[in-house]
């Protein structure tokens, strides 16, 4: 998966979103971009409601490691077999995964990208695909990985500079604090309560697509994924706000 927003229908989303109306004009399509950092951020980016949406294509923007089209582990041609399986599951076709694999852009929670290259890779990207949404990760990270914030970071400098295209809108995942992240389903009424610009609550059915796409990620569960998969609320809710 980052204020101005103009008229934007999510077909049969809108009846979970909550807070300020998310619509668009009836004039051109949508076209979005799920921004993530890395392929462990799909247990974020499965249950985010980007995948949701009538997207013209549903398309996303993956930033790997150098080298191997990989990962901290050096798993590269298995984890992005296991992408690709996983956004199958959540009716993303292989033909709309963007891998981007820069030996300047490591995966590795030590290092922060450049933001100028960063940016520049994310802009070619959302020229290329005509988007008009970019879904990403707030400043938080989510996890406070180095990588997610620095997308994060990227995306920033491009709305406030204004060299995204024009009606290209910018929608962020809230990070919450260590408590609410692991309380599951019970942080939906603390999400209902708290200010946002968008409030997505899956169903039991997209709770569970959402937990078959992350198992795909077989290379990548270790405990504590597991863990998420019991436990955390982006499984069931998700607050976005708009920069």
């Amino acid at each position: 998966m980052t204020l101005t927003w103009n008229h934007l229908q999510v077909k049969g989303v809108q009846r979970r979103a909550r807070g300020r109306p998310v619509r668009r004009s009836p004039v051109s399509p949508l076209a979005a971009t799920l921004g993530i950092a890395h392929r462990t951020s799909l247990k974020i980016s499965s249950s985010c409601p980007a995948f949701e949406l009538p997207l013209n294509p549903q398309q996303l923007f993956h930033s790997s490691t150098a080298r191997i089209k990989g990962n901290y582990y050096n798993q590269g041609e298995i984890r992005k077999k296991e992408l690709e399986q996983s956004c199958c599951v959540l009716g993303i076709p292989a033909s709309d995964v963007t891998v981007i694999d820069h030996r300047d852009l490591p995966d590795s929670p030590a290092v922060e990208w450049d933001t100028q290259l960063l940016a520049t890779l994310v802009l070619k990207h959302i020229a290329a695909k005509n988007i008009n949404l970019v879904v990403t990760f707030d400043a938080g990270g989510v996890s406070g990985h180095a990588n997610h914030i620095s997308l994060h970071t990227a995306v920033r400098y491009l709305h406030s500079e204004g060299k995204l295209p024009e009606g290209c809108r910018v929608l962020v995942l809230e990070s919450v604090n260590l408590f609410r992240k692991y309380i599951s389903f019970l942080d939906v009424l603390i999400s209902c309560l708290l200010p946002r610009d968008a409030l997505f609550i899956l169903t039991e059915e997209e709770t569970e697509q959402a937990k078959r796409a992350m198992r795909c990620h077989r290379s990548q569960l270790l405990w504590f994924r597991q863990l998420y998969l019991l436990f955390s609320r982006y499984l069931v809710v998700n607050s976005l706000r708009l920069l």
